[in-house]
């Protein structure tokens, strides 16, 4: 960490003690590699939990939960600045939300009927596609070819895995979205000031999924406990890694940052296994690894 991100002597005493400022500085305290790793963990962690919600609700009302609420918590510390966007520029940070909504709406739908580890892994696909569309390096279609690989292996071939060809199905969708949401991020980033493209296009998101949302969960949605895990969803998946991940980025190289955030599928097989009790066979072990080689293999030639 840099001097400059504490307060300095001639400042108030207690400035030292505001939010921020002891945020910024337990996390100095841990290494950026780990700070990464945590933000992984969170995540996979707040999937764990959404999964346990689709006991009582339906995916789309967990994702317009999840989605509702981390508008909730960002909107009032990023609102939206309008002022002097044209209408295109509207448009992008529509679609933007669009592609949001679709990520989480498919990967929830995936995650309703696949193991953690697997649609984590599928869904991967899209930002490692995304990492090696614009490459003219032959050695990307080594990558390409193992996370295909990787794919193959994880599909049911008439056996009784755990996979089946619906979740893969929207796996792959919410890989796509993932692809059309990182395209679209750069492209909102470029014309909204600050994070305002970000918080409007999470309100854009929470509109779109909302009658999908609100229709299948029902007077469900209010109930006190389940609001409760909504929120420790919304700030694990969302809140908390961004949180970490801009702390890191601040310390390490973005092609680092990109290799620890390859590790994702082999966290989200480690946490199904562990937390939600989803034992995977060798085989699809083996195809996460593949995800994983693969990932890393494009993030350290791109």
């Amino acid at each position: 960490m840099t001097s400059e991100s504490l307060p300095g002597p001639a400042e108030p005493y207690r400035a030292r003690f505001r939010p921020g400022v002891v945020l910024r500085a337990a996390s100095g305290a841990v290494p950026p590699s780990g700070l990464v790793l945590l933000a992984v963990l969170s995540v996979q962690l707040g999937a764990g939990l959404a999964k346990n919600l689709f006991a009582q609700l339906p995916p789309s009302a967990v994702v317009f939960l999840r989605i509702a609420i981390g508008t909730a918590i960002l909107v009032p510390f990023a609102r939206p600045r309008l002022r002097g966007l044209g209408r295109r520029d509207l448009a992008v940070g529509a679609a933007f939300g669009l592609s949001l909504a679709l990520m989480n709406l498919s990967f929830y739908e995936a995650l309703a009927r696949l193991p953690l580890g697997i649609a984590v892994a599928i869904e991967f696909i899209g930002p490692l596609g995304v990492a090696v569309a614009a490459s003219r390096r032959r050695l990307d279609l080594l990558w390409v070819a193992l996370a295909g690989a990787g794919v193959i292996l994880l599909a049911p071939w008439g056996s009784a895995g755990g996979a089946n060809w619906v979740g893969i199905g929207f796996a792959a969708l919410a890989g796509l979205c993932w692809a059309a949401y990182i395209v679209l991020s750069a492209a909102t980033g470029a014309r909204f000031p600050g994070a305002s493209g970000l918080s409007f296009a999470m309100i854009v998101a929470s509109a779109v999924i909302a009658p999908v949302g609100v229709a299948s969960g029902g007077t469900d949605l209010l109930r006190p406990e389940i609001l409760l895990v909504g929120v420790g969803v919304g700030l694990l998946s969302s809140v908390i890694p961004y949180s970490l991940e801009l702390e890191a980025l601040r310390r390490m190289p973005t092609r680092v940052f990109g290799i620890l955030m390859s590790l994702e599928p082999a966290v989200a097989a480690l946490v199904g296994l562990f937390v939600l009790g989803e034992f995977l066979q060798i085989r699809e072990w083996a195809a996460i690894g593949c995800v994983v080689i693969a990932s890393i293999g494009a993030t350290r030639s791109g």
